[in-house]
């Protein structure tokens, strides 16, 4: 996955690249210099808005690519593709004929362009949300595959089993202690570093918070070799509990 740093160039680059583009547009059709210079442009542009704006995704495509389902051509419906394609409006059909108003294509489309461009802009304020969104996904699908994982060792190995659930029940405590920016004050805090500051910001209720101190002892029992051994019912308890806590607290 790409890093903030590395989309806020590509943003930069596109926006500077942009003015190359823009600069470009003169006639009623489209130069060599203008098509090279926004295909290139928009091919990178395209996948960047997919990622960090979906809700403007076809608003963006659509100031580019020609609706199949168009009627007539005027001044709403002309698009840059039409200019790029070099197509010519044929005078009877144009909006300057019926009301008096020029149509001129290079102007429609430094508009539409113009528009494009903003819509790359506004990507900047999405970059933290958007990412942020993408990790917790991530985040989401590794803790499923490791408690997967811990399942099937609860034949082979009990306490293995409860040392990784163990590990995904703390890193998500860690987790939504760093959502809540709640400050913790230990480097490596153990299940209970994190569980009372956590109840105690009413991250959640005293019942999880009870619960969470049982997990925390369970996964104690499978990484100290000197207490008893844990059991496969608790090992299974540590591993179903696990599973629910990290889709019910963020």
């Amino acid at each position: 996955m790409r890093t903030k740093e590395e989309i806020k160039r590509e943003l930069d680059g596109l926006i500077s690249d942009s003015d190359d583009a823009y600069k470009h547009i003169e006639y009623d059709t489209a130069n060599i210099a203008f098509t090279n210079a926004y295909q290139d442009w928009y091919t990178r542009a395209v996948k960047l808005v997919a990622l960090l704006g979906k809700d403007r995704f076809e608003e963006f495509r659509n100031y580019y690519f020609i609706n199949p389902n168009r009627i007539r051509v005027d001044s709403s419906t002309y698009v840059i593709q039409d200019y790029i394609s070099g197509f010519v409006i044929p005078l009877p059909t144009m909006s300057a004929v019926r009301t008096g108003i020029a149509f001129e294509p290079n102007h429609i489309v430094k508009s539409k362009f113009a528009s494009q461009i903003g819509i790359v802009k506004s990507l900047f304020s999405r970059i933290d949300s958007v990412l942020s969104d993408v990790e917790g996904h991530l985040f989401m699908e590794l803790q499923d595959d490791e408690l997967n994982v811990a399942s099937r060792l609860i034949e082979i190995n009990l306490r293995a089993a409860g040392v990784i659930a163990g590990v995904v029940l703390e890193r998500h405590l860690q987790r939504a202690a760093v959502n809540h920016e709640i400050i913790i004050e230990k480097k490596e805090p153990t299940i209970s570093d994190l569980n009372d500051p956590l109840r105690k910001e009413n991250i959640y209720d005293i019942p999880t918070w009870r619960l969470i101190q049982v997990l925390g002892d369970i996964r104690n029992l499978c990484v100290h070799n000197k207490e008893r051994e844990p059991t496969a019912e608790e090992v299974k308890r540590l591993i179903k509990e696990t599973d629910i806590i990290i889709k019910t607290i963020f």
